[in-house]
């Protein structure tokens, strides 16, 4: 049975105050689960018992190694109950069981990756020029980590965090989005079943004006990493700073497509619709400008129109759906008022721009959307939209290809097409964003790191970074041959 309490301190307890939430899915309005809605007392009593664990060594002192045995049996445990996890994912979000099954197996190659290199980073010898002196730095855990995961992929964000702050030591309290907390839980379930100790793993579960805004800035919390919105995310590291916390952002991005004439063109035109429009457009690194070379730029367009009008909009349990619905009638809402400035700016409307209809009008549903003949200034191209629509810009050279490439305050992620693989180079290299694909869009693997320039946000996850980011180096030089210094004579004074 799924459970709905908050897991503090080993146990699973209801709210404080007694409140709750209700955890519909947005395929359909239909009642998934009524959960604890926790408020400052709940986080605070969680925050207390991840200090008492981390600082009683009970999580802190066991071997790396063994710690990354453990990480181990946490992948092979959502592998066992992968159709469990997919489904209340599914039910959460909204999106494809296909997607939320993808989902899974990413998580556990996460879990997998960490607890291969729980004991990678041991640290190192120093050189201090005299024999007798042993200098060493040291990597050890930051202490009690706070974490605030969104809604669009609510456990793999968890696990990005989750997996790195376990192998280096740490304990955690994590507050998964209000609006999907379901596979968090599930996670936390997995953790007290293969014996994590109480304390080190919390789960409480709250909106982020509360349970967030005390988790930011707690003075036992001793790092804050949050994936989600800029705007928040400003607010988290105003708040972290008071406290100097150590902070890890990941904030989002306006990523550009780049296609130039020579790029293969189906493989091209394909991989747009996936950039754009893959899990409802619901993802950070989504390629929602497409900059496309004006020599090719109208076939270009009207072929992915012409695919984009075909996708079938559906639940998560509906075969034939291509593509899922948004998270909530708020988040519609901003989507359609972001399409209709953007057309008010001088976009032109080539499909979609409305909400889904008959039977899906039940569910939280936009058609998935193209805007072409926008300049770089409109609001649609510069605004983080979130949702499934696509902007078309067009350019005639290399040079202002990367111009318009760098043109936002984001930098999460981009995409370059060319079968020229030394022009693709020259402009990924001088594209100021954390990850680019050459010739591909969307894949990661947990191996390399994940992150932002510029306001997408600071830190890495994933990677050897992303272990790091729950570390702290201290040095520690040990003289094995003590002996006075006489730097300040030993006088005998006269009274």
């Amino acid at each position: 049975m799924a459970h709905t309490q908050h897991f503090i301190n080993g146990e699973w307890v209801d709210s404080i105050s007694g409140a709750t939430r209700t955890i519909v899915c947005p395929a359909n309005g239909e009642v998934v689960a009524e959960v604890a809605e926790g408020g400052k007392e709940d986080a605070e009593k969680a925050i207390l018992a991840a200090r008492e664990a981390f600082e009683s060594g009970v999580w802190s002192s066991v071997p790396a190694s063994q710690r990354g045995d453990f990480l181990i049996k946490v992948a092979e445990e959502i592998e066992r109950r992968k159709d469990e996890f997919a489904r209340a994912e599914s039910l959460d979000t909204g999106k494809r069981l296909v997607e939320s099954e993808g989902d899974m197996d990413d998580i556990a190659g996460c879990f997998r990756y960490y607890g291969k290199i729980a004991d990678s980073n041991p640290g190192r010898l120093v050189d201090a020029g005299d024999p007798a002196v042993v200098s060493r730095v040291v990597y050890e855990p930051m202490g009690v980590c706070g974490m605030i995961t969104p809604w669009n992929f609510p456990l793999l964000q968890a696990s990005w965090k989750i997996a790195p702050a376990l192998a280096t030591g740490n304990s955690f309290v994590i507050k998964p989005s209000e609006l999907t907390p379901s596979t968090t839980l599930l996670l936390a379930d997995v953790l007290d079943s293969l014996g994590l100790p109480a304390g080190v793993a919390n789960v409480v579960m709250g909106d982020g004006a509360n349970v967030g805004a005390l988790l930011s800035s707690h003075p036992e919390i001793d790092l804050i990493s949050f994936t989600g919105g800029l705007a928040t995310g400003q607010k988290i590291a105003e708040s972290a700073a008071k406290g100097v916390k150590k902070v890890a952002l990941e904030l989002g991005g306006k990523n550009p497509n780049i296609v130039f004439a020579d790029a293969d063109f189906d493989a091209a035109v394909d991989n747009a619709l996936n950039a754009g429009f893959l899990d409802s457009g619901l993802v950070c690194s989504a390629g929602a400008r497409l900059i496309v070379e004006e020599t090719i730029a109208e076939d270009f367009v009207d072929e992915l129109v012409r695919r984009a009008e075909g996708i079938v909009m559906g639940g998560p349990f509906d075969e034939a759906a291509e593509t899922g619905p948004l998270i909530s009638e708020e988040h519609r809402d901003k989507i359609t008022s972001y399409v209709e400035r953007g057309i008010e700016a001088g976009g032109r409307l080539r499909c979609g721009g409305h909400w889904g209809e008959g039977d899906l009008a039940k569910g939280i549903f936009y058609a998935p959307t193209v805007i072409d003949q926008v300049s770089s200034d409109n609001p649609a191209v510069q605004e983080e939209g979130f949702g499934p629509v696509i902007t078309v810009e067009t350019f005639k050279d290399e040079a202002e290809a990367i111009a318009l490439g760098n043109d936002t305050e984001y930098g999460l992620a981009g995409g370059v097409w060319s079968s020229d693989q030394g022009k693709a180079h020259r402009v990924s290299s001088k594209l100021r964003h954390g990850t680019i694909w050459i010739n591909d869009y969307h894949p990661y693997i947990p191996q390399a790191e994940w992150g932002g320039f510029k306001m997408s946000g600071i830190g890495r996850e994933l990677g050897p970074s992303g272990l790091e980011e729950y570390q702290q180096a201290k040095h520690i030089y040990q003289n094995t041959e003590p002996a006075v210094t006489g730097w300040f004579p030993n006088k005998t004074t006269n009274k």
